[in-house]
């Protein structure tokens, strides 16, 4: 087992990587291999206060396919989330992430002085810098980073993050494990939040689930499926995709600027309805996504180049108090397919 200590400033670097590179390290049960950028402060690929900063899966394959990498072309930090320009996604530093990352709702932001500091679990403690309303795009300072902790195995990687900030009251350990299951195409991934602080935390989480798949557009042939009948406000350009009950149909290749985006309803409060597929008839490859907690919300994002279902966890923990979800990723080849 690997053990690996991240604090705030501490350079790592795996796999080879020159000083400059991002650290980074790799997992792999013979049947998938996941590579993840892993959270530094000076040199880690994603550094912005959007996204938690633990496990960036920056490449996973299983049986001939490639599931997550870069969704974007440039990175540029004077970006506010993301542009098209001169051909190209140009990405801002708090959108510049990959894989199956998590956002954590801001934790009392409203309540801060400015000048004082706010929570987002899996950064740690932010700086308020104004009295405008709080703006996931925006990088905020971060004013404590905690303390990091990385164990290693080969087929499997835990984070772990110590956050006590006594300006606000607020404090967690964090927990996030990536498991590789025996020989088989899964990868569980278990969430566990305590809360260490004085005031209970409210809030929700997301995975964005940037979906790459084999660097393809969505477009005819690409389905996703829930267990429920799929209601909107936000329908879908018609004549890039449809609702057909419990599907959403891509009917046209994504590009340009096209954009395919709804927030999804219909689900019911059983941890059943949080299951996703995702299957792309034209290469054979599908992925599903199931999680052992309830829906808060649910919703699609996807561009020319990137796929992302994006469900949701309300999360309340009293202090001393701990709470856990896990959800479970599958990775197939369509029976048809060759």
């Amino acid at each position: 087992m690997k053990l690996i200590c991240i604090a705030a400033v501490v350079s790592v670097s795996l796999l080879g990587a020159s000083d400059d590179a991002p650290p980074q390290t790799e997992i792999t049960n013979g049947v998938i291999t996941a590579k993840f950028y892993l959270p530094e402060s000076k040199r880690g690929f994603y550094r912005g206060t959007r996204f938690d900063w633990s496990g960036v899966i920056y490449s996973l394959k299983a049986n001939g396919h490639e599931y997550y990498g870069p969704w974007f072309d440039k990175f540029d930090p004077a970006v506010h989330d993301f542009v098209y320009r001169d051909g190209a996604i140009v990405a801002g530093p708090c959108s510049s992430a990959t894989g199956p990352v998590d956002e954590f709702g801001q934790v009392g932001y409203e309540e801060a002085a400015v000048g004082g500091t706010f929570i987002k679990i899996g950064i740690g403690a932010l700086r308020k810098t104004s009295d405008e309303k709080y703006d996931n795009y925006h990088v905020y300072e971060v004013a404590n980073a905690g303390e990091w902790h990385v164990q290693q195995r080969r087929d499997s990687i835990e984070f772990t993050q110590q956050m006590n900030d006594a300006g606000s009251g607020y404090g967690y350990a964090y927990r996030k494990s990536f498991r590789l299951t025996g020989k088989i195409s899964e990868m569980v991934l278990i969430h566990t939040l305590k809360n260490t602080g004085k005031k209970a935390i409210r809030t929700n989480v997301y995975n964005h689930n940037f979906l790459v798949l084999d660097h393809g557009a969505p477009g005819s042939g690409v389905t996703i499926s829930v267990p429920f009948e799929i209601h909107t406000r936000e329908a879908p350009n018609s004549e890039l995709a449809a609702i057909s009950g419990r599907q959403i149909r891509y009917r046209k290749t994504l590009q340009g600027e096209d954009v395919v985006a709804m927030r999804l309803e219909g689900f019911g409060s059983a941890s059943r309805d949080s299951q996703i597929r995702v299957e792309n008839a034209a290469t054979g490859a599908g992925m599903s996504i199931q999680s052992d907690r309830p829906l808060l919300q649910e919703s699609l994002w996807s561009i020319r180049s990137v796929l992302a279902m994006e469900p949701y966890t309300g999360i309340t923990i009293e202090p001393g108090k701990e709470f856990s979800w896990t959800t479970t990723y599958r990775y197939y080849t369509l029976p048809h397919s060759k």
